[in-house]
């Protein structure tokens, strides 16, 4: 085993890398795949033969106050949760739910027919029914062997 002499400046330079890490991480934008409110509702993605079917949890958020958009490859969805009944007393008043708006854009794994697409909206789960594009159904693919 080596004998390394102790060099403070070395131990300095590490402590400033490492409170730089810090910071970066902290002040960053997240990346589009995330919220940009910090909110980022749980999602669940199934696939059978003709579809895929996308579950995203939304609890205390009424229909009309969410925004689908949906393409060829991805979805979007949008909305906001508000307050609701906040005490006067902020003493008597302690909440950990998490309000604000969200956004959330998923890619799909293969190209949906985004022009028949339907939505169901019970107990705080909306459901996306993305059917699969004819050309997604019908792919077949030649393997080889070496």
């Amino acid at each position: 085993m080596a004998v390394v002499r102790w060099n403070p400046a070395r131990e300095i330079d590490t402590l400033h890398r490492e409170m730089n890490r810090l910071f970066d991480d902290v002040f960053t934008p997240a990346p589009a795949w995330k919220s940009f409110s910090g909110y980022t509702p749980a999602a669940e993605l199934e696939e059978t033969d003709d579809a895929y079917q996308l579950k995203l949890e939304l609890p205390g958020i009424k229909k009309d106050e969410l925004d689908i958009q949906v393409t060829a490859d991805s979805v979007a969805i949008s909305g906001e949760r508000k307050v609701g009944n906040k005490s006067e007393d902020p003493s008597k008043f302690r909440s950990e739910f998490r309000y604000g708006s969200f956004q959330r854009v998923l890619a799909t794994p293969g190209r949906i027919n985004h022009q028949n697409v339907t939505a169901d909206y019970q107990g705080g789960i909306l459901i996306l029914t993305l059917p699969k594009a004819e050309e997604e159904k019908n792919k077949v693919v030649k393997v080889n062997l070496g």
